[in-house]
């Protein structure tokens, strides 16, 4: 399961020095801007050597500061506020660095992507949507966009596929009052974690149905009743996640089923027919 260093750190306050205790203090006080604090910059702010602060780091179970505060970062992005987001983005990055800082930060959560992904838990995940009676596909907030994309592609695929898209709370039960142990619910889920979307994927284990999910982290609240988890980061790079690496690993799951299903080709012969005839496309 991946580690949350923000929990671990509380949780260890009672074990640490008095010097160690000074950095943990500094960083639950401070945690955004000594998240972008040189070691020696925090070590300053906390009143103690820049060396207590490294050692600190290797206390905390890191091979290093530059590992711990990439943690501490990840951690922080769970608990921040889109106002938090906005105010550390002003702060960290020049108004002329946007564009570079975005593309190559998407560019990096891709390559990371490819580099974390669970193959076996990818494959288990292909056959649990290519071997489900129905697929139901949830997604709330900004992880809508990538359920609703999801949802278009894989309909020209499988013909059982149902897009969640409740208005309210309670709607959601509507979309699954029917959902079967022979079925897949599709949860995506990034921070901040919509409750919706982890309410449904508990209703859909307590029936018996698959649940595979895609999401940021094993720790993410959701992952806890998947029968696959597939990772792939979010990383925030404005005040806005990054969703281009979940994006990338949908596109793969589509590339693989299409794959897989040997009438794909002949069921996009018929849609190019009728699409022509219906004139859907402008050439």
């Amino acid at each position: 399961m991946t580690r949350d260093f923000l929990d671990e750190m509380s949780a260890s306050l009672d074990e640490m020095s008095k010097r160690q205790r000074a950095v943990a203090e500094y960083i639950l006080e401070h945690g955004i801007s000594a998240s972008h604090e040189t070691a020696y910059a925090l070590a300053d702010h906390a009143g103690v050597s820049e060396s207590t602060v490294v050692r600190f780091a290797v206390f905390m179970g890191y091979d290093g500061y530059p590992e711990m505060q990439k943690a501490l970062r990840a951690s922080l992005r769970k608990r921040m506020t889109t106002v938090e987001r906005i105010e550390d983005v002003n702060k960290r990055v020049p108004e002329n660095d946007i564009i570079d800082g975005v593309l190559d930060g998407d560019a990096d959560v891709i390559l990371s992507a490819k580099d974390e992904l669970d193959r076996a838990a990818f494959e288990k995940a292909i056959d649990m949507l290519i071997g489900a009676r129905k697929v139901y596909i949830i997604g709330m907030r900004s992880s809508a966009v990538l359920a609703q994309f999801m949802n278009h592609y894989l309909r020209l695929l499988l013909d059982n596929v149902t897009l969640v898209c409740p208005s309210g709370g309670s709607e959601v039960y509507e979309y699954l009052v029917n959902i079967s142990p022979e079925d897949t619910v599709f949860a995506i889920s990034y921070p901040r974690y919509s409750s919706g979307t982890i309410r449904a994927a508990q209703f859909a284990n307590r029936i018996g149905a698959g649940v595979v999910v895609l999401t940021d982290s094993e720790s993410s609240p959701v992952a806890a009743v998947a029968d696959a988890v597939l990772v792939a980061k979010s990383e925030m790079v404005s005040f806005v996640d990054s969703l281009v690496a979940p994006m990338s690993i949908i596109n793969a799951i589509i590339a693989y089923i299409g794959k897989r299903c040997p009438e794909t080709a002949e069921k996009f012969r018929l849609l190019e027919n009728v699409w022509d005839e219906f004139n859907v496309y402008t050439e």
